[in-house]
């Protein structure tokens, strides 16, 4: 029997699946269609200190082997989701779950990280440096190791959750970024979020998206995705979970072989809402047809 078992940032999971943030709501719209309990964890709607309405419409495109996206971080709050969001949650969920965290100013940051720091079901908390800092003269977060650190560093004062950054590939040196947050406190690294894209009506001769740009997912960003977490895994040594493109279970191993220890699967399950319970079944056939005894053998083999 092969084993799926991985360990991530000292919490172990049954297998290294993880339907990414955005793309799997709440965890409770799922499980009416199958157990999600045979996930590894999941990663819930990106969760901001204050509600927020989201982007204007439309906020979806269509693109070869992908999609554009500009949702805007549609969430009820943290307040609603630990009140409401959460108890739903713990009703067909019964392991650690991912939270992911959101915002455009370090306080929120930190007022987020600590209210959702405090929730026993919380595992990890994995906080989004994608967003625009307000104060900052509104360049994301994520663009500059001091920025990343800042972030990185403010949180980690308010919670003794494990500590995941996830970075933004829109940037000139990513494993710089990397390094900066695990000095800085961060317990691992997930990436990578969307890539900045825009599509053009051409009858309209205006950009598809009401918010002009979106982030671009998908199968056809996954040699991007492979290629930074190859190239952050040689700069830190804390923990990555690895993202982008991910649709099938020999895309999670490519993952792992370059440095992921836990892989997220984003865009696939708005194509197929059963892909994080396919690549699973499917993960012992693919381990056995390359001689995988243990997914924790090949974190980071093709170094």
């Amino acid at each position: 029997m092969v084993n799926t078992k991985v360990t991530l940032c000292g919490l172990e999971m049954d297998n290294p699946i993880i339907p990414a943030s955005g793309t799997f709501g709440f965890g409770y719209e799922f499980a009416e269609l199958y157990d999600i309990n045979c996930l590894g964890t999941f990663s819930f709607k990106g969760t901001t200190r204050d509600p927020r309405f989201g982007n204007p419409t439309p906020r979806i495109a269509e693109c070869p082997e992908g999609m554009l996206n500009a949702v805007g971080l549609q969430n009820p709050g943290v307040d609603a989701v630990i009140a409401n969001e959460l108890p739903k949650l713990a009703t067909c969920f019964h392991k650690p779950v991912m939270a992911n965290v959101s915002g455009f100013s370090l306080e929120e940051y930190v007022t987020t990280c600590e209210k959702l720091g405090d929730i026993d079901s919380i595992g990890w908390i994995e906080v989004n440096i994608s967003c625009p800092n307000v104060h900052g003269g509104g360049m994301s977060f994520g663009t500059s190791a001091e920025a990343a650190a800042e972030v990185t560093k403010a949180v980690r004062a308010v919670t003794k959750k494990p500590l995941i950054i996830k970075l933004s590939p829109n940037v000139t040196d990513i494993a710089s970024i990397a390094k900066a947050c695990e000095a800085a406190g961060a317990d691992g690294i997930s990436l990578i979020n969307t890539l900045m894209g825009m599509r053009i009506d051409l009858r309209r001769r205006k950009p598809l998206l009401a918010n002009k740009t979106g982030g671009y997912s998908g199968p056809a960003i996954k040699p991007v995705a492979v290629r930074m977490v190859y190239q952050v895994y040689d700069a830190v040594k804390i923990p990555i979970v690895g993202m982008g493109g991910v649709s099938t279970a020999e895309d999670v191993i490519e993952m792992m072989l370059a440095g992921a220890t836990a892989v997220e699967v984003g865009a696939a399950n708005l194509v197929n809402p059963y892909a994080c319970r396919d690549i699973i079944a499917d993960l012992p056939r693919v381990m056995e047809k390359y001689n995988i005894q243990s997914l924790t053998d090949i974190i980071g083999a093709a170094h």
